[in-house]
């Protein structure tokens, strides 16, 4: 099995210590990215939970340590240099985040374990952020969520508990490490750390506001802290904490602790010398942290722009335009880099203090909701089959190819020129996509809504990529090309440039290429797209289409009703039994031997038409949300949901573990499915066979004897896929968190252990060279080669022998004053 397409953003990146790599939580593992190429390097795999925290072991570069928290309850110990797991701890609660301020205060006395390699340092503690699983989540005013104390060195949590909130929170910790603090609400709680294990509490104060707090963040040396609230305000308290964290007798007059003139901006008796106020965001702030020399304060949050504010004066600077909400700034030791972390799922690495992108990590685009009128209407992926990739619509009104195989993204498509902003109304949607068989071209349709019931626009467009690189470019436009209807489906025929379209306007629409497209001096030169053919039946809305394996029959699903056209001579063959409900989907399966309708609605209905028959051969009353055929071989699988009763097809399983879909692999002349999975989030997932044709992939087929002729891919609903062999008896148990990972790159520039310290060790030629002839030759070591050759090209034994004797001795140039 091989997993893939797990959020890059679920949890904040941590910098290796020598900033050539980015440590990522991508669901269940940790990936390793180059910071150089942007590649991932390798992966730490172990948890069996989503990864929420990642912590690098600062100190000598050439050393590459980190832990990380999951939500499996365990905290692990990584060299991530080799992917060495080194310890692990389990707490047996979910850990929502941690901290470990002993990594940033330098404590580093006793720190080395037996072996030489670098550990935790004494009285090393982690504050966790974990989940109660014992409290009823049902209760009133449950505190599920606590701040724990983790011994890293005793493996055990201490018994303390700094903190209960209705959920868990994340905790944000200072630079220096001597502060760490949470949100609740309209509250921040903040402790000072202790400096060695004592059993006394840890010292907290409280800061309190009108508004709900969004997150908060430290500066770096001195004692103020900052915080961001629903509204998009900033508030700043300098001197927090003065009279509560006074160290020893040193004690600090602060006047009265209600005196606002003494203390402006400060509610009540909080701890803090003045608390201002700046507001620029028109939303939630969901990105707060200060440069490294603590001048600045960035911030970010559903506009997607990146503001500097000056911390003296509060003039701000802008980045603006990255076109996807902000999440998290992580800071590496080398200053002049940073990483910001985008809701689109992609990673910037920006070029500091210019805030310039330099490169971009991109993860699988996550899904966006639609206007509730188009979400019935349209297609969630388009496959190309002997690539591997998969076609993903973007909020910002792009296509995203996506290779499964090396869980990358390829390429992206702009398919409406158009300046997309986080949280902008939605006026354009592009609600089609499809792929010719070798995935050369691509027809999509958007949409522009109507305002207030005026205007709307359908548009069909037609795509051609120069190379495999899939950077397609437009080839044609057609405005309104069923009138003021829109497309129900695109498919194309499988050996020529030509494609139909169904409208639910009662008619359909056969498109050819004009002239073929020829490639020259690097170039597409072609003459665009016409309308071959027009098709209707009865006036009936057509509601899916789909070419046979050959191309020489048309399906097109007249509402309940399946006609079968030529679609060369735009005649009607034949005309296949009503269904109960709307067709939306067809497909030819067996070589074309079988049809496939989908019906959904009230009634929803899978059927399998037998074409020389022209009858139905078996249904079965599911309701389908995907479908997908092996074209060389008579198997299809469809993804169906589960019903509420959480049976399927009569079995006696009571329930499915909390998953709402089932995976069908059928054979089309048999009834009895070959094998069945279940899954989770299937509403809004999608299917495919893939051949695996990518070059990676042809590198381990030809290592792998036993790789199967096609594999099955499943994406959910969040577009995490996994692809696997559905003929493997092994593969009946399917993990989105497990499975074999690829390596997309090498570092070729990292240098780990020995050669990180001292560099590269010469490299020595161990093997002869046995076609010299003559063995007289101009060398720095003589003595091989010298004896070597025929015994009548030898040289006379003197010169051999002082040949012999000058390598053995060791030359010094002297200087003669």
């Amino acid at each position: 099995m091989i997993g893939g397409g797990n959020s890059y953003v679920s949890a904040p990146p941590a910098f290796s210590t020598d900033a050539r790599r980015l440590l990522v939580c991508t669901g269940a593992v940790v990936s390793v990215f180059s910071t150089s190429t942007g590649l991932q390097i390798l992966s730490l795999e172990g948890h069996n939970a989503l990864v929420t925290s990642v912590v690098v072991v600062p100190g000598n570069k050439a050393l590459s340590f980190c832990w990380t928290a999951s939500l499996d309850g365990t905290l692990r110990y990584w060299d991530f240099a080799v992917a060495e797991l080194m310890k692990t701890i389990d707490i047996k609660m979910p850990i929502y985040s941690m901290v470990i301020p002993a990594l940033l205060l330098g404590q580093t006395e006793n720190g080395v374990q037996e072996n030489g390699s670098k550990v935790m340092p004494a009285h090393a503690f982690a504050y966790l952020s974990i989940e109660n699983t014992q409290v009823q989540d049902n209760t009133p005013k449950a505190l599920r969520g606590q701040i724990r104390k983790c011994n890293l060195n005793e493996s055990r949590l201490a018994g303390v508990i700094l903190a209960e909130t209705r959920k868990p929170e994340v905790i944000s910790i200072s630079p220096s490490g001597k502060f760490f603090g949470i949100r609740n609400k309209r509250r921040l709680h903040i402790w000072r750390t202790p400096a060695k294990d004592t059993k006394l509490p840890v010292a907290k104060i409280t800061l309190h506001h009108t508004r709900n707090f969004t997150l908060l963040a430290f500066h770096p040396t001195k004692r103020l802290v900052a915080a961001g609230d629903t509204s998009g305000r900033i508030l700043i308290w300098r001197g927090f904490g003065n009279r509560t964290f006074s160290d020893g007798d040193k004690l600090v007059n602060r006047g009265s602790m209600h005196d606002e003139k003494e203390r402006p901006g400060i509610r009540g008796d909080d701890d803090a010398d003045s608390c201002t106020t700046w507001h620029w965001h028109p939303t939630g702030i969901n990105l707060l942290r200060f440069s490294s020399d603590g001048a600045y304060l960035y911030s970010g949050g559903m506009e997607g722009v990146l503001v500097d504010w000056q911390l003296d004066t509060g003039k701000k600077k802008f980045l603006p335009r990255i076109g996807s909400p902000l999440l998290y700034l992580t800071d590496s030791l080398d200053p002049s880099l940073s990483a910001i972390s985008c809701a689109d799922n992609q990673i910037h690495l920006l070029k500091m203090p210019s805030m310039e992108i330099t490169k971009s990590i991109s993860g699988i685009k996550l899904p966006f909701s639609y206007p509730e009128v188009y979400e019935g209407i349209s297609s969630k992926f388009a496959f190309d089959h002997t690539a591997g990739l998969v076609a993903l619509r973007t909020e910002n009104y792009r296509i995203q190819f996506y290779s499964l195989f090396d869980d990358r993204e390829i390429s992206e498509v702009q398919v409406c020129e158009r300046n997309h902003q986080p949280g902008d109304e939605v006026s354009v949607i592009v609600t089609l996509v499809s792929l010719s068989g070798d995935g050369s071209m691509m027809s999509t349709v958007e949409v522009n809504l109507p305002e207030d019931g005026i205007g709307g626009l359908v548009c069909l467009k037609f795509w051609a990529s120069e190379s495999q690189n899939k950077n397609f470019k437009l080839s044609t436009i057609v405005y309104e090309p069923h009138r003021d209807a829109g497309i129900s489906a695109l498919a194309f025929h499988p050996t020529r440039q030509m494609v139909v379209s169904s409208s639910y306007g009662g008619d359909f629409k056969i498109w050819v290429c004009s002239d073929e497209i020829q490639q020259k001096q690097d170039s597409l030169q072609h003459s665009g797209w016409m309308c071959h053919a027009v098709g209707s039946y009865k006036k009936k809305p057509m509601t899916a289409a789909a070419f046979s394996a050959d191309g020489s029959v048309l399906a097109v699903a007249a509402e309940t009703i399946i006609t079968l056209w030529d679609p060369d001579n735009n005649v009607l063959v034949a005309v296949l039994g009503e269904m109960q409900m709307p067709i939306v989907t067809l497909y030819f399966a067996g070589k074309s031997e079988y049809l496939l309708s989908i019906s959904r609605g009230s009634k929803p209905q899978l059927s399998v038409w037998s074409m020389s028959k022209l009858s139905e051969s078996w249904s079965y009353k599911l309701e389908i949300e995907d479908v997908t055929c092996v074209e060389d071989l008579s198997s299809f699988a469809v993804l169906a949901l589960l019903p509420k009763s959480s049976t399927c097809m009569g079995s006696n399983e009571p329930n499915f573990q909390g998953k709402d879909g089932v995976i069908l692999l059928f054979n089309v002349t048999d009834p009895v499915p070959l094998a069945i999975w279940s899954v989770r989030k299937a509403k809004g997932g999608g299917l495919a066979f893939l051949k695996g044709n990518s070059p990676s992939f042809q590198q381990q087929s030809i290592l792998d004897r036993n790789s199967p002729k096609a594999w099955l891919v499943y994406i959910n609903a969040d577009h995490e896929y996994i692809l696997f062999d559905p003929y493997d008896n092994d593969a009946h148990e399917l993990s989105l968190t497990k499975g074999k990972r690829r390596v997309a790159a090498v570092d070729e520039t990292a240098q780990f252990g020995y050669a990180s310290i001292y560099g590269e060790l010469p490299q020595f030629e161990m093997k002869r060279d046995q076609t010299v002839l003559a063995p007289y030759a101009p060398s720095q070591r003589p003595w091989e080669t010298i004896f070597s050759g025929s015994s009548h090209n030898l040289l006379p034994l003197p010169k051999l022998c002082l040949e012999f004797m000058e390598s053995l001795l060791e030359r010094r140039t002297t200087t003669v004053e």
